[in-house]
């Protein structure tokens, strides 16, 4: 039987799930690998995957902007139709690259309690109305699977409107990073307020793990904010240093001192072994 480790870990009653960043269950796993995807949905586990659109509207699963980082091919994915993507190969293990239409059908086989989230990384402006339909073609059918999240909040939007019953979520990490320096965190819970009620409707706020502690020791629990408007949040990313050996002392009291902040999902890319550190410190 497969290890289903790394799915949640719970603090005085409340459960965290731990979500598989960019489809690794461990670092060593290989980039975006539709193995250890397959592995999650018999699971039931959470993980993420970003999305970047193609010339022809449809999606690759890659995170960069250009295909010289990731894979064996060369240009701006945004410029680059699917024949020449599937000439191109994954550089980690030769693989062939993951694109929307093959996530449409491994969804149909998933657990009831898996969660694929769709990271999109590109705005509106480059997806169009063009992506938000093949979206619409190859999701309306398995909704219950995916949640779709972006920064922009108008791709979110345009999502919404055409695909209403897909769970969303939002990234205001960056613009409340940049408010905080200029305006400070009173204007930080004006703004992510101003979010949670706003149009786009989301069901989960990604947040970065740092800014939630920075913002706690200054008297602003942006977990709580988010739960009183019927939100969850996300703190992404937490990956341990040294697997094998457990949490540092400072990774040990950071990652406490967020989970005692009570989110409803950490992303990691190391999850059986954040199971365990915490498992072993926990156990005192």
């Amino acid at each position: 039987m497969a290890d289903t480790g790394g799915l949640q870990i719970e603090f005085e009653g409340h459960p965290t799930l731990l979500k598989w960043h960019r489809l690794r269950r461990r670092m060593a796993d290989p980039l975006f690998s539709a193995d250890v995807m397959a592995e999650g949905f018999a699971a039931g586990a959470s993980m993420e995957l970003d999305l970047r659109v193609r010339a022809d509207g449809g999606f690759v699963v890659l995170h960069d902007e250009e295909l010289e980082g990731e894979t064996t091919g060369h240009g701006l994915i945004a410029q680059t139709g699917l024949a020449d993507l599937r000439n191109a190969r994954m550089k980690e293990g030769n693989r062939p690259l993951l694109f929307s239409e093959d996530l449409a059908a491994m969804l149909q086989s998933a657990h009831p309690d898996a969660l694929l989230q769709f990271d999109m990384k590109d705005d509106y402006a480059a997806i169009g109305e063009k992506g938000i339909a093949h979206l619409a073609e190859h999701l309306q059918q398995i909704s219950a699977s995916v949640i779709v999240s972006a920064g922009s909040l108008e791709l979110i939007l345009a999502v919404k409107q055409k695909l209403p019953h897909l769970r969303r979520g939002i990234d205001p990490t960056d613009k409340l990073g940049d408010l905080c320096k200029a305006e400070g965190w009173k204007a930080v819970e004006k703004e992510l307020l101003a979010d949670l009620r706003g149009p786009t409707e989301p069901e989960t706020i990604y947040l970065y793990w740092p800014m939630l502690l920075n913002a706690a020791k200054a008297g602003l629990d942006m977990i709580a904010l988010c739960h009183s408007e019927g939100k969850k949040v996300d703190a992404w990313t937490f990956t341990l240093k040294d697997p094998d050996g457990g949490f540092s002392d400072a990774e040990g009291e950071n990652f406490a001192a967020l989970i005692s902040l009570r989110p409803d999902q950490v992303t990691t890319d190391e999850a059986p072994a954040t199971e365990r550190a915490w498992l072993k410190r926990m156990a005192g």
